[in-house]
């Protein structure tokens, strides 16, 4: 997973100087507006996205909500095994348009 990971991180911190690369909970991360919207966590890649969408992956099985450690589970953000560099380049970039649009106050 982080080689994937890596390879669409490489590409989208080349393609927006917005983004940023810095660590989140022990991880690498990517994050834009200074908020954090991606990383790898134990094995997955675990991406923030709205609630609807997260229960939406849930429910069809596609993730699990993430838990950082604490028994704490977190509502806006999932934990996916994408199969294959474009839907890990897809569940990043929604993650990244769902950040951006909530720090640009949409």
């Amino acid at each position: 997973m982080q080689a994937l990971f890596d390879q669409v991180a490489e590409r989208l911190l080349a393609e927006d100087d917005a983004i940023e690369q810095t660590r989140m909970m022990g991880s690498d991360g990517l994050k834009t507006g200074g908020k954090f919207f991606a990383m790898v966590s134990r094995g997955e890649l675990v991406v923030k996205l709205p609630r609807e969408r997260v229960d939406e992956l849930v429910a069809a099985g596609a993730g699990h909500r993430f838990d950082p450690g604490h028994g704490r589970l977190m509502k806006e953000w999932v934990a996916i095994r994408p199969a294959d560099e474009p839907a890990c380049a897809a569940y990043m970039g929604e993650a990244r348009s769902f950040v951006g649009a909530r720090a640009n106050g949409s």
